[in-house]
């Protein structure tokens, strides 16, 4: 997800091997098992201070559940690799993004939101900033049953937006790259992001989850429903909002 500045830039837990993935450019594909080539391959096209193309969705890479990472690189590479994903992440700009946007299938996803937004935001979607952090193998589960609907996007589907209604706070564990454990409660707009970016890793993208009657354009939404709560484009548009 990765997710968009705008609204969001976020994706769940580990679920069985899918066949096969495509490189970042759609041409061609690679089994599951070519993971370290395909990362291999990104940090040295992208050395230095280059950044990766994001996968646009309708890509078969996008669809399928991520490999879990158990060292197919070593860790300089992995550190490559992770500072590579959060260039892209930050170049795009979004505040997390998912191995499979650059076409890699394995379960790693970046995450930060330093953004500055107006005051009112921040009260109203609890969205406060989120520090650097590199999450592998992550997987989330609800903390409560209690759930908010805000308008979200994705680099990989730019130029559209829609309202997910997702667990306001939400139990996550997930390696770093120095292989410790973390178990983290995340609260608010970064359970948001933390449930975006992780769903990438099972081939969910946001807008397998929207109020289908929220979708609209990014320039419709600036235009007409940019309000800290999407109450009042719920009434208009006729859609759920927990």
């Amino acid at each position: 997800m990765g997710i968009t500045r705008r609204t969001l830039l976020t994706g769940a837990a580990a679920v069985p091997l899918a066949a096969s993935a495509p490189t970042a450019s759609g041409v061609g594909t690679r089994t599951m098992s070519n993971v370290k080539d395909l990362i291999e391959e990104l940090v040295e096209k992208y050395a230095g201070d280059g950044v990766a193309p994001i996968v646009s969705l309708g890509d078969q890479v996008l669809r399928q559940t991520a490999e879990p990472f158990d060292g197919q690189v070593d860790d300089a590479v992995l550190a490559e690799f992770v500072a590579l994903m959060r260039r892209t992440m930050t170049k795009a700009p979004g505040v997390g993004v998912a191995a499979p946007q650059i076409g890699v299938p394995v379960q790693i996803a970046v995450l930060e939101d330093q953004f500055p937004v107006p005051p009112e935001i921040v009260e109203a979607r609890h969205r406060y900033p989120l520090e650097f952090f590199a999450a592998i193998n992550p997987v989330y589960r609800a903390a409560s049953g209690k759930r908010r609907g805000f308008y979200e996007g994705c680099l990989s589907m730019p130029g559209y937006t829609g309202v997910v209604n997702r667990y306001f706070s939400v139990h996550a564990t997930y390696l770093d790259p120095a292989g410790r454990k973390h178990r983290k409660t995340f609260d608010g707009w970064q359970a948001r992001i933390v449930q975006h970016e992780t769903d990438h890793l099972s081939g969910i993208v946001y807008v397998d989850k929207l109020e289908t009657r929220s979708l609209c354009t990014s320039a419709n939404y600036s235009a007409n429903w940019a309000d800290p709560v999407p109450t009042r484009a719920a009434k208009a548009l006729r859609f759920k909002l927990d």
